[in-house]
């Protein structure tokens, strides 16, 4: 089974480690499995694409894109600074499909420096 992850795709992240450290940027796609994310504009590779005899658009060549970082790499920035994320069980009311309620929890990601919701 795949580990949970802190980060999630759309999160604003800062680079703290290896060759692009400082760069931030947003988190395009999360790699569960692998453990990895891809952020925008972060470790930018060259990658070599063949002609598409097919007909579909593609006339190959060298074409610029992100490369995965691992998520231990990267930290959520929030505000002026990076911080580390916490979660919080919080009391819902849930409905079901007849019209009732019910109560349940729901897990909340907060910051662990300011203590506000992410």
């Amino acid at each position: 089974m795949a580990k949970s992850l802190n980060i999630k795709k759309g999160d604003t992240v800062k680079v703290i480690a290896g060759k692009d450290k400082g760069a931030e940027g947003k988190v395009i796609a999360v790699l569960r499995e692998e453990e990895r994310v891809i952020v925008e504009g972060v470790n930018r590779i060259k990658k070599h694409t063949k002609v598409d005899t097919q007909g579909r658009g593609n006339t190959g060549g060298i074409i610029t894109t992100e490369a995965p970082i691992h998520v231990s790499n990267v930290m959520l920035l929030e505000g002026d600074g990076v911080t580390r994320v916490g979660y919080r069980r919080e009391q819902v009311q849930k409905r079901r499909p007849d019209g009732s309620t019910y109560p349940a929890e729901r897990s909340v990601r907060i910051s662990r420096k300011t203590g506000k919701d992410i």
